[in-house]
């Protein structure tokens, strides 16, 4: 691993005082050829807030999300975890130092239960020697930091249930257990609550209270009383650039948010 993975792998055992950043975002651009998908995003990511991206269909919210995880390098500017700069980590190298990621799409193995699936996740994060007669299913650290993981997630009477007959709502409930179970700090959630109706939506904004105390949150949504009912900071994109970062009530109060995403102040239902 390089000097630069090592310093990073470094910062992550160092706790930050509550309320300190955990993840910064300075001036990142990406462009794919002539066009610029991000120029100059700023985003600050501090534990025990949630900070959701808001933008419309093609303001460059997945761009920035996928900068900050590592699955996209960028053209330009600088990512910083815990005062250190990881610009140059994959995303796996990110997920090690305590950035877990949540995808647009379900990404569960159906099949397997969700203590299974929380299992998994747990033990992609300790990293041990090879043991070809230790049965990875038996390991009973990562079995109790599994259930403790779906617990907290709000699943804990489905523990044993075949992950692939939850609901839609309990599956992404499942996916956020699968990112605690990394021991994520940061946690980088993509549309946690598209499709879903108002009492599975009512649940993830409860489960997401509950977790933002110790972690740093980023939330792209466009469930508007999830945004209000969680939000802590609001960063809104158009066509690629931050038009406006602050409070709540900043957002819905700007005329220049207003007039290029979220209509007059009127149409607000929080």
């Amino acid at each position: 691993m390089s000097e630069v993975s090592n310093a990073a792998l470094v910062a992550a055992s160092q706790t930050p005082a509550p309320g300190e950043s955990l993840l910064v975002a300075n001036k990142i651009t990406r462009r794919f050829g002539g066009l610029v998908a991000n120029q100059d995003v700023c985003v600050d990511l501090i534990r025990g807030k949630v900070h959701v991206l808001l933008g419309p269909n093609g303001a460059g919210k997945s761009t920035c999300i996928n900068m900050l995880s590592g699955d996209l390098p960028p053209s330009d500017g600088q990512i910083l975890f815990k005062g250190k700069d990881i610009t140059g980590l994959t995303a796996a190298q990110r997920s090690l130092v305590g950035i877990g990621r949540s995808y647009q799409r379900t990404n569960i193995f159906p099949k397997f239960t969700v203590l299974e699936n929380v299992r998994l996740a747990a033990q992609s994060r300790r990293q041990q020697a090879w043991r070809i007669f230790s049965k990875a299913q038996e390991q009973q650290w990562a079995l109790d930091k599994a259930r403790a993981c779906i617990e907290e997630a709000g699943l804990g009477k489905k523990v044993d249930w075949i992950s692939g007959v939850l609901s839609h709502g309990e599956q992404r409930q499942l996916e956020i257990a699968m990112v605690l179970a990394t021991d994520a700090e940061v946690m980088l959630l993509d549309e946690p609550l598209a499709g879903m109706g108002s009492e599975e939506s009512a649940k993830m904004v409860e489960v997401l209270k509950r977790l933002k105390p110790t972690r740093a949150i980023l939330l792209v949504e466009h469930d508007m009383d999830a945004v209000f009912a969680v939000a802590d900071t609001i960063t809104v994109m158009v066509n690629g650039q931050v038009l406006e970062s602050g409070p709540p009530a900043q957002i819905k109060a700007s005329v220049a948010v207003q007039q290029a995403y979220l209509g007059t102040e009127d149409s607000f239902h929080v």
